[in-house]
Parts: structure tokens; sequence; C-alpha cells
């Protein structure tokens, strides 16, 4: 399991599509999800939009936590924090850190954007290094590219429709592909939802079965909130749904 029992190291932070003019989130924003590991209640994930200036200019600070709980936080514990400060002005990642415990893996890296210069320069906090690695010009990381996708427009998506995303994880650069494989109606929590199916190609044979093994479901209107998501390991599997939400910046809609 390591390094991805977590909700939000899955794949949903690793994807974008193309932007609308308009953001399609606030600060304010929370969202909450329960993540269970092969039937067992796994922990909880949320994503908090904040404010921040950072050199000089305003920033969407997004904040992620995650911890595993109970049963499984007994034989696997994670402990994890990440911040994406997304420049206001063209929406693309200032500064980006990770700080994790995921069982015996621990990593606390803090990348600076450079985007005019297709550099990044990544600290590494636990052993005192820092290198600098060539990123494309449109390099995302994981938080920012998830509300990337969240600026994207519903409306012209279609089935069969392939998006693609460059994530800078602090080595290297992983090229992501993303299908939209239809529309359905969704049951939740809070009742049904018109929602997206969406499926990433992800890497098989090192943690999941096979690189069709993750499907996704997210809001079908202009908030595009992740709802549900399903993959298969190569040991058990991993389930995760939305399970509380605060200051969406547009309604959404749940019938019985």
């Amino acid at each position: 399991m390591k390094k991805y029992i977590l909700f939000f190291t899955f794949i949903v932070l690793s994807f974008a599509l193309p932007l609308n003019a308009q953001n399609n989130y606030k600060v304010g924003e929370n969202l909450k999800f329960r993540v269970h590991y092969s039937g067992l209640n796994a922990g909880f994930a949320t994503i908090d939009v904040k404010e921040a200036t950072l050199n000089g200019k305003s920033h969407y600070h997004i904040v992620g936590k995650g911890n595993s709980t109970g049963a499984v936080r007994a034989f696997f514990k994670v402990d994890d924090n990440y911040e994406s400060f997304i420049d206001k002005t063209d929406l693309k990642p200032t500064k980006f850190i990770r700080n994790v415990v995921e069982g015996s893996y621990k990593r606390h890296q803090i990348y600076y954007f450079d985007h005019a210069n297709k550099k990044a320069k990544v600290e590494n906090k636990r052993d005192g290094t820092t290198k600098t690695e060539t990123i494309p010009y449109d390099a995302q990381d994981l938080l920012s590219a998830f509300y990337s996708l969240r600026n994207a427009n519903h409306a012209t998506l279609k089935t069969g429709d392939y998006l693609n995303e460059n994530i800078f994880l602090g080595d290297e650069t992983l090229k992501f592909r993303l299908k939209v494989l239809g529309r359905e109606t969704l049951k939740t929590k809070f009742g049904k939802i018109a929602a997206i199916k969406i499926r990433p190609y992800v890497q098989s044979g090192r943690v999941f079965k096979e690189s069709e093994s993750v499907t996704m479901w997210i809001s079908d209107d202009d908030n595009l909130v992740p709802l549900k998501i399903k993959a298969g390991l190569l040991v058990g599997s991993l389930n995760a749904d939305l399970n509380e939400y605060k200051n969406l910046k547009y309604p959404i809609t749940f019938t019985k």
C-alpha cells in the first residue's frame, strides 16, 4: 500500500482539463472525503481553498491533508500534508509543499516554480539538499492540477474525449492521460446526482492491477466536484467518496 492508501494522493490530483476564463471554485471551499481500503475505514482527506500573498502577488492557497485511522492506522500510519500556492493571474503553481509520512515512506519537499524559464527548484528538507529540474511550460503540481480540473467547461466534455496533463513530482514530470467514459446518475450519501464518469490511465504492475484500474465520477455541473473513486490495486482495493462539502461557488443539486 506504500504511499497510495490516502485519497488525495490518488489519481484525481493528477487530472487537468482545458480552463475556462473564470474559476469554478472560491476561497473558503472545503471538501472532505472518506476512504476505504478493502472494506476497512482507512481514513479521511480534506482539501481547503484559502488565500495568500506570495512574492507580492495574490494566490489561492490550497491545503490538502489526510490521515489513516482505525484498524488501518494500526499497521499503516498516514499523516500527509500538501500545500499549493496558485497564482491568480495565470492559475499556475508558484510553490508546492509536500510533507508526507506513509508507513516507512517519508518525504518533506518544497518546490519553487519558475515557469518563464521552465525550471523548478526542489528543496529536500529531510537531507538538506537542493536541486533544480527542467519542467514543461504547462507543469502543474498535484493540487494545482486538481483545481485546473475544477476550471473545466463540463458542457464541452464528450464521451471518448482524451485529455492530457503534465504533473511535476519533484524529480520527474509525469504525463497523464484521461478518458471521458460518459455520463450517468450516481447515488451518493447526499442523494442522486448527474455525474461524468472518467478514467485515468495509470501505470500497471507497481501499484495498480491494470492501466485501466481506476474509475472516477465528478459532478456534471460547474463545480466539477469529485464524488467517487474506485481503484483496483495489486493488493486490495481503494474506494473513496465525498463525505462533506462547504462553500461551493455554485449550487450543487442532489435529488432523492
